[in-house]
């Protein structure tokens, strides 16, 4: 391991944590496209497929910023165990109904519950803040190994997720994403000694971390950008499948996450100059120029290659993004504000996975990539519109009135 990310796991406790974490976030790559497998295993329809993915993720997106509203007053273990079980107990009611053949609206109602999954990674991120607060270049690297565990997960999860539900029997994805989510998630919360010390009712002020100008671009510029990862899913699965390789779809989105995992553990070891800021706003433009290759895509190897290369821009676009929120949200909101990025990419994924399964089954798969070119037009449009509030200093340092006595590179001034 390079000798900066070496030195962030110095501290007590970073190892399991983060180990926990990486657990707890295999659902958010497994479960979607598990679903999407699922279904479209079991029914052939694609838009169907789509449909229940999309619920998935904007349940997840309205429960998502709640649940880690509470546990920034209550704490992770108070409030994430439970929310687990319930949304446990949801992902096998919908596996029931979709293997039992029920009602469509069944499946509905047990997706949104599954909505209830605490965000994973924002409460490992939440706890790296607590350690290295006020320490840019430890939290810069601390991001981007988050980053490298996130895209980890995209790397292995759909190919295990999509590898059983094809191979195995059609629920076997969603299952185990149920699996790995209770295991994490009580790991994670057994660890008290590294656990954020909870900021009682009366510490919040203002209403919502979401109050936040900065928050609110990077929220609304996510949305766009989910809708690029939800179309780019759904349409790989299906341009597999018209190509008679549907398991390989698995393969071509493990490249695309590998592509945005080497460039974010190159990023992790850069020490970073420059404005926040302008570096995100490159990011969100080379993702959306990265999209049209795909237009060109006519085999699997090629569009391999073309979802590598677009997986460079995504992993440090992330990391930025994370710094950006520590700037613009108060420490007594900041799992929140984490949160809400997620938030943002449920609901863009939610639509983008939702649109793409609809035209991919109006007019076949190479015209569902249109999908996530339009997409990423639109994130770079935010993003240019928003520029100016995430460029703006903000007061308090984003951090509460404790952290202005802080120096960029972490000192303490006299």
């Amino acid at each position: 391991m390079p000798s900066p990310y070496r030195a962030i796991f110095s501290a007590p406790g970073s190892r399991a944590f983060s180990a926990a974490g990486f657990l707890g976030r295999m659902p958010l790559a497994m479960m979607g496209i598990g679903v999407v497998t699922m279904v479209s295993q079991l029914t052939g329809r694609y838009g169907l497929a789509g449909a229940l993915s999309a619920t998935l993720a904007l349940a997840a997106a309205a429960m998502g910023p709640q649940v880690s509203r509470l546990v920034d007053r209550y704490g992770q273990r108070r409030v994430l165990r439970p929310a687990t079980l319930f949304a446990v107990a949801s992902v096998a009611g919908l596996l029931i109904c979709a293997q039992q053949r029920l009602p469509d609206w069944t499946l509905f109602v047990f997706a949104a519950g599954a909505g209830c999954v605490p965000s994973v990674g924002s409460m490992v991120r939440s706890r790296w803040a607590e350690i290295y607060r006020g320490s840019v270049r430890q939290l810069h690297t601390a991001y981007s190994w988050e980053s490298i565990v996130d895209e980890a997960c995209f790397i292995f999860g759909p190919i295990i997720s999509i590898g059983l539900s094809t191979a195995w029997f059609p629920e076997a994805g969603p299952l185990l994403a149920g699996g790995f989510l209770v295991v994490g998630v009580f790991w994670l919360t057994a660890q008290r000694a590294t656990e954020p010390t909870p900021h009682p009712k009366e510490h919040h002020t203002g209403g919502s971390a979401l109050s936040s100008s900065g928050l609110q671009v990077l929220v609304l510029t996510f949305v766009a950008t989910g809708a690029i990862f939800g179309a780019v899913d759904v349409v790989t699965v299906a341009f597999a499948e018209e190509r008679g390789h549907k398991a390989a779809a698995s393969l071509v989105l493990a490249v695309y996450a590998l592509g945005s995992c080497l460039a974010g553990a190159v990023f992790g070891l850069v020490h970073v100059k420059g404005k926040p800021a302008t570096r995100w706003l490159v990011g969100v433009c080379a993702m959306a120029v990265s999209m049209i290759p795909l237009q060109l895509a006519g085999s699997l190897p090629f569009l391999a290659v073309a979802l590598f290369a677009a997986g460079l821009a995504i992993a440090p676009t992330m990391v930025t993004t994370m710094a950006l929120v520590e700037q613009h949200v108060p420490r007594t909101k900041l799992t929140e504000g984490m949160t809400w990025t997620s938030t943002g990419l449920a609901v863009g994924v939610a639509l983008g996975s939702s649109a793409a399964g609809w035209v991919v089954d109006v007019s076949g798969a190479e015209s569902g990539y249109v999908v996530p070119v339009a997409a990423g037009a639109l994130a770079a449009a935010v993003a240019f519109l928003g520029y100016r509030r995430l460029a703006e200093p903000v007061p308090t340092g984003g951090r509460g009135e404790d952290d202005r006595h802080l120096r960029t590179d972490g000192e303490h001034v006299a």
